[in-house]
């Protein structure tokens, strides 16, 4: 039976929609969970959305936790003691002494990374590890890595990316033979920064399906089913994406709120097409992104994350964990 570990504590809205996330998960699917975080308010949650079911449960008290205003030196100093107390760490040791298969957590994402890498280390061979959100496109979608853990990268990095995320694509998604593409600003070969050029070639020798450089409306279009970049591009790739989203989103719904009644009516006709086009951009499908590169395998959220993406981030670390994806990247590694 898969063990998943959630950071009770780790959503903006803690311990509520994390605890909300986790029952239906638990109901969905075939798995074990396990809730870390403060035991009285868990409780206390699980009582007041759960009525007269036994669910396979079980919580591990953790008196503290990590904030968005743990930073530096003193986020160092709690991610790494060997005795910390906050649920992050605290979660993490259950998937680095096998009580547990993944770990999810939708709290702060620098925290997150860190506590990982101090307490579960990187993949032999990797030199950094990085953050794979997917990215909505015309054909579907595409797992775009780094998108901030790395902001300057070399090009031994990339080709790391590259290989995991292929590997992840393929074990995860199901896609024979995916696509992989470098971000740049133009598609010819000898085209981009001197990263990407440098990083051109060796990819090339790579035994994966890397088709050249794609530009990020390429990405968009689905040209592409990995792309790999900096952190620092990656990032402004997806803070850019996620603001033109709501941008189009809110400007459609002030146009037709604004408009005459022809506007209006028009408005409530296109509305169940509109929906589908929300649900599509809607990240909490998709849940959390994998951290690819440490020895475990986690997945981290976004703050904002409500139940339903707590409940997809659980599916997706299940399914990571059921396709073997940790092993397949561990042996292509060491291959290549």
């Amino acid at each position: 039976m898969t063990t998943i570990v959630l950071d009770a504590m780790g959503s903006d809205n803690y311990p509520d929609v994390d605890v909300q996330g986790a029952l239906m998960a638990a109901q969905e699917y075939d798995l074990d969970l396990i809730l870390v975080g403060d035991e009285k308010q868990i409780r206390e949650k699980i009582a007041s959305h759960l009525q007269n079911k036994n669910l396979p449960i079980r919580i591990v008290h953790a008196p503290e936790m990590l904030t968005m205003d743990d930073k530096s030196d003193d986020l160092v100093r709690k991610a790494r003691h060997k005795d910390a107390q906050n649920s992050m760490a605290i979660a993490i040791d259950l998937v680095k002494n096998g009580e547990a298969d993944a770990f999810v957590s939708a709290g702060n994402t620098g925290a997150a990374m860190v506590t990982s890498l101090f307490r579960l280390g990187r993949l032999k061979g990797i030199n950094r590890p990085g953050l794979a959100p997917t990215f909505p496109t015309e054909t579907g979608k595409c797992l775009v890595l780094d998108i901030g853990a790395n902001p300057d990268c070399k090009p031994r990095n990339l080709v790391e990316f590259a290989i995991m995320g292929s590997i992840y694509v393929e074990k995860v998604w199901g896609v024979t033979k995916p696509k992989v593409g470098i971000v740049s600003n133009g598609e010819e070969a000898g085209k981009g920064s001197s990263l990407v050029r440098e990083t051109y070639p060796l990819l090339e020798e790579l035994d994966i399906n890397f088709t050249g450089n794609v530009e990020g409306k390429g990405v968009i279009r689905g040209e592409v089913d990995v792309a790999v970049t900096d952190g620092f591009t990656g990032n402004v790739m997806l803070k850019t994406a996620e603001a033109v989203a709501k941008l189009l989103t809110n400007k459609i719904k002030e146009t037709i709120m604004k408009g005459n009644l022809l506007t209006k009516i028009g408005g409530l006709l296109l509305k169940p097409a509109l929906g589908t086009v929300k649900e599509a951009l809607d990240p909490s499908d998709v849940g959390a992104a994998p951290l690819l590169g440490v020895d475990g395998l986690v997945f981290i959220g976004h703050g904002s994350s409500d139940a339903n993406a707590i409940k997809n981030a659980i599916r997706v670390a299940k399914e990571a964990v059921e396709t073997d994806v940790l092993d397949s990247m561990r042996e292509a590694i060491e291959k290549k």
